[in-house]
């Protein structure tokens, strides 16, 4: 099946954030889509997460055409899903390698959430708390899980959903591009359909947001700025405490 993407990103401060450490990136003629959350404070944040995006890309780009290696046959996943979860550790290695050459970037990091796509199969790789959601025939599902020490309490049964929203825990990671340790990549394959809208999302829109107010946003009409835009003013109009950064995949035939 052939298929056409059209996407549109948008990024903006927040209302609490005195600079936007997120980034984002849209590279529709290679069929890859960024998000990125940067961490680390004085800036620092934000060199983690253009730092990833850019060795994200080239990763995929220096790969494009070429066998994905063992891992998609071990992994049985796309040939594409696998190089974009090795650029995902690609990014890693730049972030700790950065760090290792100027000790005053120690301490950063970033979540990271991409999608790439090749004919019929969009392929999910994250690492953190950064999010991916499908529109599908009105139903709205998130493709990726949190790496969180909440989400696991709630995996574990130990908390709700309900608590988690409001935990003071709620952001603490427990993966990040950069972290202390190799990552752990999650990648998820999804074949695509005419008609799918896909979001990818800094935690500044989910946790201003509930899932039922993305749903609502994303099934309304409107051109793909349009809907950036609202999705952004919408967490600003919450109470915008972090950077917000979203962006739209729309298939079409």
């Amino acid at each position: 099946m052939t298929v056409s993407v059209k996407a549109c990103g948008l990024s903006d401060v927040g209302q609490s954030r005195s600079h936007n450490e997120d980034c984002f990136a849209i590279d529709a003629e290679h069929g890859l889509f960024l998000v990125a959350d940067g961490m680390g404070g004085h800036g620092h944040g934000e060199v983690a997460s253009q730092l990833a995006i850019e060795a994200i890309r080239s990763a995929m780009l220096e790969n494009e055409g070429r066998p994905g290696g063992a891992n998609a046959s071990a992994e049985g996943i796309q040939p594409h899903a696998a190089r974009l979860a090795a650029a995902f550790r690609a990014a890693h290695n730049t972030v700790v390698h950065a760090m290792r050459e100027d000790s005053t970037l120690l301490g950063m990091g970033t979540t990271a959430v991409g999608c790439a796509i090749h004919n019929d199969i969009a392929a999910f790789a994250h690492v953190g708390d950064s999010r991916a959601y499908r529109l599908r025939d009105d139903e709205l599902e998130l493709v990726t899980e949190d790496h969180t020490w909440v989400n696991e309490q709630v995996m574990a049964g130990y908390l709700s959903a309900d608590q988690a929203r409001s935990h003071p825990l709620k952001s603490v990671v427990t993966r990040a591009i950069g972290g202390d340790r190799e990552i752990a990549v999650d990648v998820r394959e999804i074949e695509i359909r005419n008609g799918d809208l896909y979001l990818l999302c800094s935690d500044g829109l989910n946790t201003m947001l509930s899932d039922q107010d993305i749903h609502d946003h994303l099934a309304a009409d409107g051109s793909l700025e349009e809907l950036c835009h609202k999705l952004v003013d919408a967490a600003n109009e919450r109470g915008g405490l972090d950077n917000i950064t979203v962006l739209v995949l729309a298939i079409g035939s």
